[in-house]
């Protein structure tokens, strides 16, 4: 993306301009909270604080929730105006790496699910090893958009 945008200075300046970095913001501080709230629920379950693990993890899949709200507006805006994965090479690369980015945290929402129903179960065979892999993708996830909310919205 740093070469095209080097070859093409002016339409990826003016095609970052056409995004909101507010919703761009807003979604960094919903996947860093989000984040925060899965390194408690870790800790908690360390603790062998169960209820408290279990709200914990629940928030951290509210605020992923949040992230996949918001970035659906936002899907929602650029279709209606036309800016589609085809429009110009810039967004060609903001549809390619934010979808692969959204398709990893509906992964970690799903996986972060079958964690809370497990520990739910009385006789529960979830065992913290899960949790803290389960935490590492979700972890994994963060780390990508960090990456990617300065590339896509404040860099060209």
């Amino acid at each position: 993306m740093v070469v095209y945008g080097k070859q093409e200075p002016e339409l990826f300046h003016d095609s970052r301009l056409m995004l909101n970095a507010t919703y761009g913001m807003v979604n960094t501080i919903f996947l860093l909270t989000s984040g925060y709230f899965m390194a408690i629920s870790v800790s908690e379950l360390k603790n062998e604080n169960k209820e408290k693990f279990k709200k914990y993890l629940v928030l951290t899949m509210l605020f992923g929730i949040l992230f996949l709200g918001l970035k659906s507006i936002e899907y929602y805006e650029k279709i209606e105006a036309g800016v589609l994965i085809g429009f110009n090479t810039f967004f060609t690369f903001y549809w390619m790496l934010t979808l692969f980015h959204v398709i990893h945290v509906i992964v970690g929402l799903v996986i972060l699910s079958s964690v809370y129903l497990g520990i739910r179960k009385k006789d529960s065979d979830t065992k913290l090893e899960d949790v803290e892999a389960s935490a590492a993708f979700w972890h994994m996830c963060d780390l990508i958009w960090i990456l990617l909310f300065p590339i896509l919205y404040l860099f060209f």
